[in-house]
């Protein structure tokens, strides 16, 4: 995980990540679940196990016991035996009927519970460490037909029939690093300082907000190595100008193709994102319960983050049940703006 990623599972309390984070201005150290006040995010830094925490001359909660190996809620732990069992069944995915036997519980009560904490079913799951598992031999050089093969897939017709969803383009473009992928790109001032807007033929593809245009490139290369990634100043003005002025809080709505990857899961959250009106908000739980999954507030968090078209996607409408902002991955200044901005023209302020 990114220090990004593991600030916003702090931020939203995420209790299915496995690590720490330390404050400088207390010397204490907790876990992301931790029921105690946010700290600010320039005081924290993050270790993988606690025994490095306290290397570094940080002592633990007494609240979250943050250094106690296991935890107490029996739901907690048979998630984590669940998760285990899956992990360590690459080769096919398990059914609920034997994930059930293998842990002692009806496949009911593993089902329910999985997805309870988890945000998602232990199918759901299988499927994304599985393509988890592909992307990585697809990236380290295996063929297709070995790779797909190797992680569980029984034929290459199974492959090919998600890849749209989840790989955002054909195996063999995948493996390639994007080649054959055509992006064009451009970066220019706004409201909220840089703004980068990405597109291939269908839409708009990337959307990212910074203070430097190097940072900004350099998080579209990450995903795509290899596609045709060409700057052009001039090609993208139909999706860059709307942009542009709906920072600004010249433009109610935004109404523009994309072309992004996401799991049926993510699409039903990022569409409920969008039915949330300019200059409203709401909290994680009221988006899990309009998308039929009350108990999935943390994969909500998940998907908000993972969302790849900002703005477009208005995630910086979902916030805490506190009422706090949560996370935002270009920064809680610039979340805040928006929202204000939104709310300032909602209002008919001028």
């Amino acid at each position: 995980m990114s220090d990004d990623e593991r600030w916003d599972a702090v931020l939203n309390r995420k209790r299915d990540r496995d690590f720490v984070y330390a404050v400088r201005s207390t010397g204490i150290y907790c876990r992301p679940s931790c029921p105690s006040r946010r700290p600010s995010r320039q005081h924290v830094v993050f270790f993988d196990k606690p025994r490095m925490a306290e290397q570094h001359g940080f002592r633990a909660c007494r609240r979250c016991h943050p250094n106690t190996e296991t935890r107490n809620d029996p739901a907690e732990k048979l998630v984590k035996r669940a998760c285990a069992y899956i992990d360590n069944h690459p080769e096919g995915r398990p059914s609920l009927v034997e994930l059930g036997k293998a842990l002692g519980q009806s496949p009911f009560h593993v089902q329910r519970t999985f997805k309870r904490l988890m945000g998602i079913s232990p199918r759901a799951y299988a499927d994304a460490r599985r393509v988890a598992r592909l992307k990585t031999r697809l990236r380290g050089g295996d063929s297709i037909a070995g790779a797909l093969y190797e992680v569980g897939y029984g034929s290459s017709s199974r492959l090919y029939e998600h890849a749209g969803t989840q790989l955002g383009m054909t195996p063999g473009a995948y493996r390639k690093g994007g080649a054959g992928t055509e992006i064009a790109y451009t970066i220019m001032p706004c409201a909220l300082g840089r703004l980068l807007v990405a597109a291939t033929a269908l839409g708009v593809a990337y959307v990212a907000l910074g203070d430097r245009d190097a940072p900004l490139t350099a998080a579209l290369r990450r995903e795509y190595p290899a596609a045709g990634l060409q700057r052009d100043d001039g090609a993208l003005g139909r999706y860059v100008r709307p942009l542009v002025k709906y920072i600004a809080g010249r433009q109610i709505a935004l109404d523009l193709p994309v072309d992004v990857r996401a799991t049926a899961f993510q699409r039903r959250v990022w569409e409920a994102l969008r039915q949330i009106p300019s200059g409203e908000t709401q909290t994680y739980k009221e988006i899990a319960r309009a998308i039929g999954a009350p108990k999935a507030m943390r994969a909500v968090g998940s998907a908000c983050a993972r969302n790849p078209v900002s703005l477009i996607v208005p995630c910086h409408r979902a916030i805490r049940e506190d009422g706090g902002l949560g996370g935002y991955a270009w920064g809680l200044t610039r979340k805040e703006k928006l929202l204000a901005t939104e709310q300032k023209r909602a209002s008919g302020k001028r």
